[in-house]
């Protein structure tokens, strides 16, 4: 059986649609926990438009109409889903870490896209910067995942804006990425990162060098 071919721009909308539409939900709602239904496509929709950014539980639900628990519960359904995913915030020597958040991101752009109904071309859309770390962190975890590497990954900031968007965590070592979709925008490792944590290496990846890590 081979994998069903599509070929236009219309035929990927209209599937992407389908999959992010009853196929979707059609998974979720035959979990036992989901006791108020409606809340799903509410707070799908509003994770996705904080997709790689710190959530407010509580905002989240007064979006979708239930409270902070509720929140809670049903962020877990998504992730043992495979809808979604969250990097807890890196937080362990500094009085000025952020600690208590956490960002979110789909496992795929293509429903992330589809659950906002936002299909436009990356040159017409102010949200390229977050497809680009959404793709880059799920792809960066998937292939770890599926060369049986052990990581744990977080992002960092501090009260003052510095900020990392991924860190992979092995034996100890920490190693930094900052993802821009621009390569004409050069950052450095925050130097209070560096004084406060062993770091193996910190890397820029952008569209015309991320072959050399997700390959």
């Amino acid at each position: 059986m081979y994998p069903e071919i599509v070929l236009t721009t219309l035929d990927k909308i209209k599937l992407l649609n389908e999959l992010a539409g009853d196929y979707l939900y059609k998974d979720i709602m035959s979990m036992d926990s989901v006791r108020k239904p409606s809340i799903i496509p509410k707070l799908l929709q509003a994770l996705a438009l904080q997709v790689t950014g710190e959530v407010s539980l509580n905002e989240l639900g007064e979006t979708a109409g239930c409270d902070r628990n509720t929140v809670i519960r049903y962020i877990d359904l998504l992730e043992k889903t495979f809808v979604i995913f969250t990097l807890p915030a890196l937080a362990r020597n500094q009085r000025n870490e952020i600690k208590k958040t956490r960002k979110v991101y789909f496992w795929d752009n293509g429903i992330r896209n589809a659950l906002i109904n936002q299909f436009n071309p990356l040159a017409l859309r102010s949200d390229t910067g977050k497809l680009w770390e959404n793709f880059m962190v799920s792809e960066m975890i998937k292939k770890d995942q599926y060369e049986d590497k052990i990581a744990s990954y977080y992002f960092w900031r501090t009260h003052q804006q510095q900020e990392i968007d991924l860190i992979r965590e092995k034996d100890a070592v920490f190693d930094a990425y900052e993802f821009k979709w621009s390569p004409s925008r050069k950052v450095k490792i925050p130097e209070s990162f560096s004084k406060e944590y062993k770091v193996g290496s910190f890397m820029e990846i952008h569209r015309k060098n991320y072959p050399a890590v997700l390959l």
